[in-house]
């Protein structure tokens, strides 16, 4: 009978932790890795974007942010072309017990941005302008602070340049750390002393 009881206790722990980092006043922070590319061909080409993130839970489940975009495409004899946007995010975690509970430690989410951003290959065509975004995501928690992800996201701009429009589906990996408020400002207490 203790050991049902433990057991039982355990899991209410842990469910709740699994909950606690995507409360309001918590801070996310972390990056995503996409279009990753190091080709071992005779004249190799090297893809890369970047894309730090910074959002507040305004409430339950739901965060908002910024978002910054670096990207590098180089291949011998083409020369190098670039991707950058800033601009502002949204995020909200889907709260369906049977889905979140599909595989353990983890939850859906539904990610979208807006920002300035552009794309300029070496060679063709580049646009600049105002970048959209929209895509599913899944996270993984490692920790209950740490979570592993993986993205699908529409990543669209419009705006001027030799092309009107781009348009791209990407699929990124990366983590996010999760921080309750208090941490951040107890943190920053003791940086002062």
């Amino acid at each position: 009978m203790k050991k049902l009881i433990t057991l039982l206790f355990i899991g209410a722990v842990v469910s709740q932790s699994s909950k606690a980092q995507i409360q309001a006043g918590n801070v996310m922070v972390g990056a995503d890795i996409g279009k990753f590319n190091l080709s071992l061909d005779e004249g190799g080409a090297f893809n890369m974007l970047i894309n730090p993130k910074a959002a507040w839970f305004i409430k339950d489940g739901l965060a908002l942010g910024g978002y910054l975009t670096v990207g590098l495409n180089t291949s011998k004899g083409n020369g190098t072309g670039v991707t950058y946007g800033v601009g502002a995010l949204g995020r909200y975690y889907i709260n369906d017990k049977q889905l979140n509970d599909l595989i353990g430690h983890s939850r859906f989410f539904v990610e979208g941005n807006v920002g300035i951003e552009g794309d300029n290959p070496a060679t063709g065509d580049n646009t600049n302008g105002l970048g959209l975004g929209v895509g599913p995501g899944w996270a993984y928690f490692i920790t209950p602070n740490i979570g592993l992800e993986a993205l699908l996201k529409y990543q669209g701009i419009v705006g001027f340049g030799s092309k009107a429009t781009s348009s791209n589906l990407v699929l990124s990996v990366g983590f996010q750390i999760f921080l309750p408020t208090a941490r951040i400002k107890n943190a920053g207490k003791d940086f002062k002393q």
